[in-house]
């Protein structure tokens, strides 16, 4: 399992939290609610904000936005505040300040903002704007995982996978990983699936880590295509399926999984599950041996090795072709060669 997700600040949720309150609804109330912002209204005066930064009713413009937000947020509006630290952390309207963006996002998170805490959870784990701090990163992130944020589910899981910035605990981990795949998350679909192979954490269960991994394959993540390969191949959680095992190593092997090309190299070698093919078992095993690295590099060119000596030499330059032919197509014309 990647540890690299807990400390990337995601981008993606920015300005999610741009809503006007049902009365600042339509273009032609700006001036409605800027008399209310005058006034001295949070509501009013975060939702000027908000219709200034979207030019709704009114030509946009970013420094007044940060303006009225910044009045809002002096008031205590968690919105406001939010938003203002966005502002700060993009530098949008204003000099671009990761700790003043802090500062105001924990300001809205304490007031139970979900996304001002997932936000910290991804500061502090990366280190932006604050010392990285692993601990108040699983602070964060555990608030915002209770509300429910799939990303801060997913984190705060690995971190307790981990035992990074929290108390290793695998039973945690098992918890949101839960959370997280429910929600419908590959990456956690994967991780959970790996603990139900182990029973690290969670009850070792074959036929639930199958499903998982399913789940997560028809997502397109490729290491779940690789893992329900193996169970396939295996009979492990389902029928042994040499078909199926060859379908999955297929789709794996086609995103550049090393492991899966190896594996589906093999197949053909055997005629297990696809028609027997030397050539097309030659060609991945060639292009698995070309990919591979680290501990199973070896046992991978080993493999190819012990296949191409089977063939005649003219056989083993012709999968060498199709093997070359195969990665500068980024293995659109594997099959169809």
């Amino acid at each position: 399992m990647s540890v690299s997700r807990i400390g990337s600040f995601v981008v993606a949720i920015l300005f999610t939290f741009l809503s006007l309150p049902g009365w600042a609804q339509g273009a032609t109330n700006f001036a409605e609610v800027m008399q209310r912002a005058e006034q001295g209204n949070a509501d009013a005066q975060q939702a000027v904000g908000v219709m200034y930064q979207m030019g709704q009713g009114v030509a946009p413009d970013v420094t007044e936005a940060v303006r009225w937000y910044t009045l809002a947020a002096e008031q205590g509006h968690a919105m406001a505040q939010l938003n203002l630290g966005m502002m700060y952390n993009f530098g949008m309207g204003l000099q671009q300040d990761y700790a003043a963006a802090v500062k105001w996002f924990e300001l809205a998170g304490e007031q139970g903002l979900m996304v001002a805490q997932a936000n910290l959870g991804m500061i502090y784990a990366n280190g932006q704007g604050v010392p990285q701090d692993m601990v108040a990163a699983a602070k964060w992130y555990a608030m915002a995982a209770e509300q429910g944020d799939l990303n801060s589910q997913l984190y705060l899981a690995e971190m307790y996978f981990l035992g990074q910035g929290i108390p290793q605990d695998f039973e945690q981990a098992g918890k949101w990983y839960r959370l997280a795949a429910d929600q419908g998350d590959a990456a956690a679909q994967y991780s959970l699936a790996t603990m139900h192979l182990s029973g690290q954490g969670v009850a070792e269960d074959g036929d639930e880590a199958a499903a998982l991994f399913a789940r997560a394959a028809d997502q397109g993540h490729f290491s779940a295509m690789y893992s329900l390969g193996v169970m396939y191949e295996e009979g492990q959680g389902v029928p042994q399926d040499y078909a199926q095992a060859a379908r999955w190593y297929r789709e794996a092997a086609g995103q550049g999984y090393f492991n899966a090309q190896n594996n589906l190299g093999i197949l053909y070698g055997n005629g297990q599950g696809v028609e027997r093919n030397p050539l097309r078992a030659g060609m991945w095993l060639n292009v698995a041996a070309k990919l591979a690295f680290g501990e199973q590099r070896e046992q991978i060119q080993q493999n190819r090795d012990n296949l191409i000596a089977t063939l005649t030499e003219e056989q083993a330059a012709e999968a060498q072709r199709l093997a070359d032919q195969c990665i500068e197509s980024n293995y659109s014309t594997c099959d169809s060669n």
